[in-house]
């Protein structure tokens, strides 16, 4: 992913957590709020609570996969971030999907007709 795609300051975090929409299931966490860019960027957490690098990195490796297999599905102009929960790590990925998509559509990040 390119880094114009992705988010990494903090403050755009922190801007994200406290002034953005949120949708809540028990294998992720979705934050979403309008950037006026014209196009989406993306940032993926997984806390240290999830286990070692190794689990953590494989938790954001599968939201990754899930949101770059879904990008063309999503309205554009929008910053958003993916929250590992426990059960990322272990849920078989077409749940990932599912989840992924439920909670698109719960906060309007879904394209009409698709």
């Amino acid at each position: 992913m390119k880094r114009a795609v992705t988010l990494k300051e903090n403050y755009e975090f922190r801007r994200l957590y406290q002034k953005g929409a949120s949708a809540v299931d028990r294998n992720m966490v979705i934050y979403c709020r309008k950037n006026h860019l014209g196009r989406n960027r993306f940032g993926y957490v997984s806390s240290v609570k999830l286990g070692n690098a190794v689990t953590r990195n494989k938790a954001r490796r599968r939201l990754r996969e899930v949101s770059r297999l879904n990008a063309d599905r999503l309205k554009t102009g929008y910053d958003i971030i993916l929250v590992a929960r426990t059960r990322t790590v272990s849920a078989p990925f077409s749940e990932l999907m599912d989840t992924y998509v439920r909670l698109a559509e719960k906060l309007s990040l879904l394209k009409e007709g698709i």
